[in-house]
């Protein structure tokens, strides 16, 4: 077994090539390298023997990563920061149950909001800033932020304020 090295977030990792991106990593797609997203421990795990994908998995595991993290199909709780034309950011603020100890930014697309009539949508009438949001992780996204999708009907907006001030929920 080889000896766990000490990674800090931007850290190469490895090639996409030869290995997968797995919990505190992440693809950057036009260079196709892996970075470490948290400070922790790089570790690389053997993939299934019954896996069509044999790439091994590089982690990070270890001092502040082992909150929760993102990763794709997870439900999420975040707060809306900044509403644009396409995009809606947000602090990503539980995972599941459990709330996060580091800090995970999101992005909401524009064709993520709902699941028909994607065309229509209007990021400024679907979120506002301070919106609390249940959304599902889709992807990694890349090194700014992950991506976030409420286009299911137990997703989306769970708490608002409205233009006079009230709180919706």
């Amino acid at each position: 077994m080889e000896e766990a090295e000490m990674v800090t977030p931007g850290e190469m990792l490895g090639r996409a090539t030869e290995l997968k991106a797995g919990k505190g990593a992440y693809v950057v797609q036009h260079n196709k390298n892996i970075y470490a997203s948290l400070t922790g421990f790089r570790r690389i795990q053997s993939p299934p023997p019954d896996s069509p994908d044999q790439r091994p998995t590089v982690e990070v595991t270890g001092h502040k990563a082992h909150g929760p993290v993102p990763e794709p199909g997870s439900v999420v709780i975040a707060r809306v920061t900044k509403v644009m034309a396409r995009i809606a950011s947000a602090d990503i603020m539980c995972v599941g149950p459990k709330s996060v100890r580091e800090k995970f930014s999101g992005i909401i697309r524009q064709q993520d909001v709902r699941a028909t009539e994607i065309d229509k949508v209007d990021m400024h009438l679907s979120f506002r800033p301070g919106d609390i949001v249940r959304a599902v992780v889709l992807s990694l996204g890349d090194a700014r932020a992950y991506y976030l999708s409420t286009a299911k009907n137990e997703l989306g907006v769970v708490s608002a304020e409205s233009s006079a001030g009230n709180k919706e929920t």
